[in-house]
């Protein structure tokens, strides 16, 4: 069992959607913890969770504010950490494509470092986000997070004698995180018109309580490379709008550059080092000095999982668990905007 009590964890990117969601949680299930450090490079956004917060003030909460790009400045912010949680990136397509040498250098060069700090300063677990566009990316920040998923299962082949494991999660669409659809959708709904990229548009829908409960998960169990999906439900974007605004025009606006009709966690070639248990999806790594049958013997024995079929692949669009619209209408009150009406 999993105990943080008397531990450090650093979060970086920690005044974001995740961070602050992953710090009232970790505050609430280890009421003793010794030590959160926020390492974020937004000085207000730190400002505001610090002031604007329930738990902002609490004692073991340290505000630390650094770049995943200075490796000197983030190696002093692990110092005495027992576990990372990796979660800053530049994430927004859009802005990736137009600046892809500045979302490289955070989320490539970032992942090294976070790398090098974990191995030089004694850290025991580094758990790092990643998203489903880094299966078969098609736009730079896909590929940049591939790139820095490749990285942290590598990273278990270097750490020499190290007790250390690094490992990886992997989800979809976080409801209601800052620039997600439901947000904007409930916005634009005064206007009367939601602009629909594409009728046939899936999405999988994670809440982000469960992406939290998906990194304790990987602290607790990872033996090292493992890349953790999610057995989540998914939404038709066209059904999102009823749940949203009912009355409103849907207007087709076509689909934008980068952007896939269907969210993939899970590719066909993925599917070959695949095992699952009852919630997860488990990519295991392949190992340097270990045979094919025998590396993935010891995470099904690990896991007590089962290999999944040959050819799975896992799309939000041909998934088996859909969010209707009364359930996605439930979700939206309960989780992000308690004062929602249609």
């Amino acid at each position: 069992m999993l105990d943080l009590n008397n531990k450090s964890v650093l979060i970086t990117g920690g005044t974001g959607s995740f961070g602050k969601k992953c710090t009232e949680l970790l505050l609430h299930k280890f009421p003793s913890i010794k030590k959160i450090v926020i390492y974020s490079r937004d000085e207000l956004k730190q400002f505001e969770m610090n002031h604007h917060t329930p738990y902002g003030k609490h004692k073991a909460l340290r505000y630390f504010i650094g770049d995943v790009r200075d490796g000197e400045r983030l190696k002093r912010a692990c110092e005495g950490i027992d576990y990372i949680i990796h979660a800053a990136a530049l994430k927004h397509v859009p802005v990736a494509e137009y600046n892809p040498m500045e979302c490289i250098k955070t989320n490539i060069f970032g992942a090294e470092n976070i790398i090098n700090a974990a191995l030089d300063c004694g850290v025991k677990k580094v758990v790092a986000l990643s998203t489903d566009k880094a299966a078969a990316p098609i736009n730079l920040y896909g590929a940049t997070k591939l790139c820095s998923d490749k990285l942290f299962v590598a990273a278990n082949n270097m750490k020499g004698n190290r007790d250390l494991t690094f490992s990886v999660v992997r989800y979809g669409n976080v409801m209601g995180s800052r620039g997600s659809v439901i947000p904007f959708f409930l916005q634009k709904r005064q206007e009367g018109i939601l602009p629909i990229t594409d009728a046939e548009m899936t999405r999988f829908n994670i809440l982000l309580e469960d992406g939290v409960d998906l990194v304790l998960y990987s602290l607790e169990n990872a033996i090292g490379g493992e890349i953790f999906v999610p057995k989540i439900p998914s939404y038709k974007i066209t059904e999102l709008a009823k749940a949203i605004g009912p009355d409103c025009e849907q207007k087709i606006i076509g689909i934008r550059p980068g952007e896939k009709l269907h969210e993939e966690m899970i590719t066909i070639t993925d599917s070959l080092n695949t095992i699952e248990t009852g919630k997860y999806y488990i990519i295991v790594p392949n190992h340097p000095f270990k045979s094919y049958e025998d590396n993935l013997k010891e995470y099904l024995r690990h896991y007590e999982a089962q290999k999944v079929a040959r050819g799975f692949s896992y799309n939000s669009g041909k998934n088996s668990q859909w969010l209707t619209v009364e359930e996605l209408r439930n979700l939206i009150k309960n989780h992000i905007a308690p004062d929602f009406t249609v």
